[in-house]
């Protein structure tokens, strides 16, 4: 198989209503691969952003009876594409939900499951609130699949912010990272394209980050801008802050040329960590 393809982030304004949510996935999905996407992707919560913890709770579905996960699964077989489910959110035997990423491959198959590892636990300038561990129960397994494309690393939006991870699926042998997000609007405005560049740079990977956009309900704002990043931290696609689609042809032979200009992966060294400090609230020591 040729060493390039196009892939495709799906950017969606999800609301509350399973249903329609659903139904405009996979307008999307459809159109991309009318576009000639063979590797699509949505974002985080694509499916739900509910107006409370006690809705996001009540509308989540076992994996084995969620009407989401088999729609997905058809539309794939179906357009004999790969599709990720950037999450959904999956009722687990604890009362808690498990925010759930699918990796679904072109014969419909789900061939990698990754439940979002860091909790987004924040109180924000602007007031808002956040205790996703309050309903989520996190992940503890890092997840490489493999794909036609090369070895894809999984991940969900807020775990962008703990470089370790990433690292450790590059050198597990990820060619591309996926963030599918709903980052918040404040913390996309000021971290959003740094750290998925960085993410790319770090780890001379592609970056694929089909995110989520505009108002939602219980006054949740997201920021948009999905964004396809080169192994040489180029921005090759940004979708900007409007629902819609984003394409962008990779080429995984760049992520060979980009490590061997500058190899920092064969360059990680064994070091102690020193005991932490107890400082006082001004910093001091």
């Amino acid at each position: 198989m040729s060493s390039t393809f196009r892939v495709a982030c799906i950017q969606t304004n999800t609301q509350n209503d399973m249903a329609a949510n659903i139904d405009a996935a996979l307008v999307g999905i459809r159109a991309a691969h009318a576009a000639g996407a063979e590797f699509v992707t949505t974002p985080e919560n694509v499916v739900m952003m509910g107006a409370s913890g006690r809705e996001t709770l009540a509308m989540a579905r076992p994996e084995d009876d969620h009407p989401a996960l088999k729609a997905f699964s058809d539309v794939a077989r179906e357009c004999g594409l790969w599709v990720l489910v950037g999450s959904l959110g999956i009722a687990l035997d604890s009362g808690m939900i498990a925010n759930r990423s699918f990796l679904i491959s072109a014969a419909g198959k789900v061939v990698a499951r990754y439940d979002k590892i860091h909790m987004f636990d924040v109180e924000l300038p602007n007031g808002e609130t956040y205790r996703e561990s309050a309903r989520f129960e996190p992940g503890s397994e890092a997840v490489l699949a493999e794909s036609p494309f090369g070895q894809i690393g999984v991940t969900v939006c807020y775990d962008l912010r703990f470089p370790h991870l990433y690292r450790a699926l590059a050198h597990g042998g990820a060619r591309i990272l996926t963030v599918p997000s709903a980052f918040t609007k404040v913390t996309g405005e000021a971290h959003w394209h740094v750290l998925l560049r960085a993410r790319a740079i770090e780890t001379g990977c592609y970056v694929i980050a089909p995110a989520q956009t505009g108002s939602h309900p219980g006054k949740r704002q997201t920021y948009g801008h999905s964004l396809v990043v080169s192994p040489w931290g180029e921005v090759l696609a940004d979708g900007g802050e409007s629902p819609g689609i984003i394409t962008a042809d990779l080429d995984i032979a760049e992520v060979g040329k980009a490590r061997s200009q500058i190899p920092a992966l064969d360059h990680d060294r064994e070091i102690t960590v020193p005991p932490k400090l107890v400082t006082d609230v001004k910093g001091a020591a």
